[in-house]
């Protein structure tokens, strides 16, 4: 039971999966695409093609003469000809190559998997040939009966709706028989359109239904057993390339949450050179002041820049600053026993008399509350 393929492929297994070129791809949705295109592109070309058919029959009737006829350059001969038939395939077969470059992209997304056209040598052997013709030709191969019995289905279900569409207006063909060419070439191009739109139609539905098999059939065939995933997990966490990067993000993420938090802070304390610490103190939120950034070092000097810009007063008291920095997480309040010394600083920055000792950096910022 363990080893029982139960549950679904982890991202990373996809990803691995996925550059080894193991995609779920519908040929059957591909197929019905590329007609379908092909269809509208002749639909939409028509006019186009039927000039240039024109074009070459005027051409071809127009130099009949033998005597205009030289048969030794026999490329000046076929040239007006190839020029017209590459005029006429050209924008219809970079039309499907497009469609069929879309269609791919669709399917699979931007993908080079080199692992595919790597040649494997074990299966080049005479005993792994010799297998594999085995199961390609065995029609009771499981897999070989499943494609023949979809085949065959494909083919009725096609089939009948492109006979639908001639039984369905099969009056309208007898009563053909003595009308003018006209009307019957009319008739009959409404008719084989009906039955191509019909053919199209069935083929998209059955593409639809092959590519939810396909995808079904993939996510089977990638599923992983629990001990698989426990172990994937594992690895992850234990790359030491990806647990640096998760610090990186988590150190990244908090200096910048605390270089944003300076602006709104009520004081900074400084130790000039080395410590600054950001408090804010708001009563409804919390009972004590809180530390709401801290830093050493260049870290210390941005929270200084900051608060300046800002007009955050900076006051220098290298004790304190460096009490703070040791012993109070950010978002964190202030102990107990440093209350005395910080209520001295907020009083002194409200306005209100500190103690002389104290120097603020930027006086103007102390008015401006």
């Amino acid at each position: 039971m363990a080893d029982e393929r139960t549950e679904e492929a982890t991202p990373r297994r996809r990803e691995d999966e996925r550059k080894k070129g193991n995609v779920a791809r519908s040929q059957d949705m591909t197929a019905a695409l590329t007609i379908t295109t092909g269809v509208a592109l002749l639909f939409v070309l028509s006019p186009f093609i039927l000039e240039k058919i024109s074009n070459l029959l005027y051409y071809t009737f127009t130099h009949l003469n033998p005597d205009e006829i030289e048969m030794n350059d026999i490329i000046a001969l076929f040239a007006p000809y190839a020029k017209i038939t590459g005029e006429i395939l050209l924008p219809f077969l970079l039309g499907l190559m497009v469609t069929a470059i879309i269609i791919l992209r669709m399917q699979v997304g931007a993908l080079f998997a080199t692992e595919k056209i790597r040649p494997k040598m074990d299966k080049l052997t005479p005993g792994s040939i010799v297998n594999n013709l085995k199961k390609m030709l065995n029609p009771f191969e499981p897999r070989n009966m499943l494609e023949i019995g979809k085949s065959v289905l494909k083919m009725s279900i096609v089939g009948y709706c492109g006979f639908s569409a001639i039984n369905g207006r099969k009056d309208e063909l007898l009563g053909l028989l003595g009308v003018d060419i006209h009307t019957a070439f009319a008739v009959l191009a409404s008719i084989l359109t009906q039955m191509v739109i019909n053919i199209c139609v069935a083929m998209l539905i059955i593409g639809f239904i092959d590519k939810k098999y396909q995808d079904y059939e993939y996510n089977k065939s990638i599923k992983m057993t629990k001990q698989e995933v426990k172990d994937e997990w594992k690895n992850m966490e234990g790359d030491p390339v990806i647990k640096s990067k998760i610090r990186s993000a988590q150190m990244q993420f908090m200096k910048q949450k605390m270089l944003n938090a300076v602006p709104q802070a009520d004081v900074v304390v400084a130790n000039p050179t080395h410590f600054s610490v950001a408090l804010k103190y708001d009563k409804d939120i919390a009972p004590a002041p809180v530390v709401v950034a801290k830093g050493v070092d260049y870290m210390a000097f941005k929270i200084r820049e900051i608060a300046k810009a800002n007009g955050v007063p900076i006051v220098e008291n290298k004790p304190l600053a460096r009490s703070l920095y040791k012993l109070v997480q950010v978002d964190h309040v202030i102990p107990a026993d440093l209350y005395v010394a910080v209520a001295e600083i907020l009083a002194f920055v409200y306005g209100k008399d500190g103690p002389p000792k104290m120097r603020i950096n930027n006086p103007n910022a102390a008015q401006r509350r």
